[in-house]
């Protein structure tokens, strides 16, 4: 007997004028094939058994649903390597990350898939690198593109198994019809759909019962007013706030993702929480508003208070033995510390893509774990598969399935023989080496120090086990090395470029005023309090 269940498909309705939301639907058809001698059974007999295999199958799916984990990503933006209690860092005090790291594992050698915003958040989502997606590194209010609804992302994926799915936080995968989260898989979306330095895109629809601060008007957003680091507030496809108050948002989003853990706690979930913090411009609620503090040191600090209301609510759901948490940033530092790295934010050393990483599971992740092997955001779509029991994506992906890493198997290594970046000027890292295809001393990825003279090879090779900060080129000393490395960059880069799948052009209403970047603000910094 066989019953196979056709793909689930993620659609848009083409009946709908341009620039009106158009929410995705999935559609689930099933295709059973029974043997004959049940269809030349009597009538009223082969209805009865028919009953019963349909029962029989249902209750089978049911079994198999309760089995899947949930899972809870917790995504911060620009926390680096040295910003955590966990690895090293004794200001800011991360308790309850300390604490997730006790119960867990922490990966000492986890990437991202670019050293930006958008770039991340793609390769998160997909599971393939930014530039097979033709998505742009980081994505603005004024863009005309951004992920395409054909992509199958972590939601899409979930969904076909009966999950129930929720984005809260930072999007910037494009905030206007096809791109938005629930185009994307989400079943519904709450936050800021780019980051908290940008403007308000006239174009996006308003809710009705728009909440306006600073002296707003809607004459004003009619008109196309907009000012720099005052950003909208969405709830699924309208702005629900503007500006948006970003001294609570870490505490709205923390509120917003229990009370989805709350609402789902009998059925599989899927919570993405991309956190806007710890962004800049730099905001914290009042209750973390220390005096005393560097506004950075204040803004962690009030994102490790949200893991741990987040790992409570879990526990108090009594859902933590199967609930999968996984926490990481999208990139390095930009006010904080990517110490002993080298480099920070929009840096190909490791200091920009080497994130501060922890996976938790009781009783499936051992407690107080450490992986030292290469793995990379990339690597969660497979493995997320193979935990929710799901077939990947038809179209090519790029990462891999890390589940032996994550559970601690006896001798289990890094499925990257070599892990490549194209972004920048480009990376490659392959076991204990970290090749880069360039000179040292090149643009934005200098050391900052006055005394440091760059090597005048040609390339750079770092043995990251002995040299952490990436501090001395052994290119010279390890010809052959660099041969392999280099020869396995080009075969990434002449791949992607030749499997390179298109973005999706966003839907603009007609008439909507001009999305340009505002003139006239300077960009905030953060400053000691």
């Amino acid at each position: 007997m066989n019953f196979p269940i056709q793909k689930i498909s993620k659609t848009m309705g083409a009946d709908k004028a341009p620039g009106v939301c158009r929410r995705v639907q999935f559609h689930v058809s099933v295709r059973l094939k029974f043997p004959d001698w049940i269809l030349l059974m009597r009538p009223t007999t082969s209805i009865f058994v028919l009953c019963g295999v349909l029962l029989s199958s249902l209750h089978c799916g049911a079994v198999a649903l309760a089995n899947q984990p949930n899972v809870i990503v917790i995504f911060v933006d620009d926390m680096g390597y040295g910003d955590v209690g966990f690895n090293g860092a004794t200001v800011p005090k991360t308790p309850s990350l300390d604490q997730m790291a006790a119960d867990g594992m922490k990966f000492t050698d986890f990437y991202v898939g670019c050293a930006v915003c958008s770039g991340s958040r793609t390769a998160l989502m997909t599971g393939c690198h930014y530039q097979r997606l033709s998505m742009a590194a980081v994505l603005f209010p004024n863009s005309d593109r951004g992920l395409h609804p054909d992509e199958v992302t972590l939601a899409d994926m979930f969904k076909t198994a009966g999950y129930r799915t929720a984005c809260v936080g930072k999007w910037h995968l494009g905030h206007l019809p096809p791109c938005l989260p629930t185009y994307q898989g989400f079943d519904s979306y709450y936050g800021i759909p780019y980051s908290n330095d940008m403007w308000i895109d006239p174009a996006n629809q308003l809710s009705d019962d728009i909440v306006l601060r600073n002296g707003v008007t809607l004459a004003d957003l009619k008109a196309g007013s907009k000012i720099k680091n005052e950003v909208p507030l969405f709830r699924n496809e309208h702005v629900i706030e503007y500006p948006c108050d970003q001294t609570t948002i870490t505490r709205r989003y923390t509120e917003e993702a229990i009370r989805f853990i709350n609402e789902n706690d009998d059925a599989p979930f899927f919570l993405y929480l991309p956190h806007t913090m710890v962004h800049l411009p730099l905001a914290v609620s009042p209750a973390f508003d220390n005096p005393d503090n560097d506004l950075i040191t204040n803004a962690i600090q009030e994102v490790d208070w949200s893991v741990g209301e987040i790992l409570k609510s879990v526990k108090q759901a009594g859902i933590a033995e199967n609930t999968l948490v996984v926490f990481t940033s999208d990139n390095g530092a930009a006010v904080g510390s990517s110490l002993p790295l080298r480099a920070k934010k929009g840096s190909v050393y490791d200091g920009g893509i080497r994130e501060p990483t922890l996976m938790w599971w009781p009783g499936k992740i051992p407690a107080g774990s450490v992986c030292s092997e290469v793995a990379a955001s990339i690597d969660l779509m497979p493995t997320f598969a193979r935990l929710s029991g799901v077939d990947l994506p038809a179209r090519r992906i790029d990462g891999k399935d890390i589940w032996s890493l994550m559970s601690g198997a006896v001798d289990a290594k890094s499925p990257h023989d070599a892990y490549v970046l194209m972004h920048g000027p480009g990376t490659v890292r392959s076991g204990k080496w970290k090749f880069y295809p360039w000179q040292e001393g090149k643009g934005r990825q200098n050391r900052d120090n006055a005394k440091w003279q760059p090597s005048t090879d040609p390339v750079q090779l770092y043995d990251t086990v002995a040299d952490i900060g990436e501090t001395t080129n052994v290119a010279a000393q390890y010809p052959e090395v660099v041969k392999r490395l280099q020869h396995a960059y080009d075969t990434h880069v002449a791949e992607i470029k030749a499997n390179q799948r298109p973005s999706a052009e966003m839907v603009r209403p007609e008439g909507s005023p001009s999305p340009a970047r505002p003139g006239g603000v300077k960009k905030k910094t953060a400053k000691k309090k």
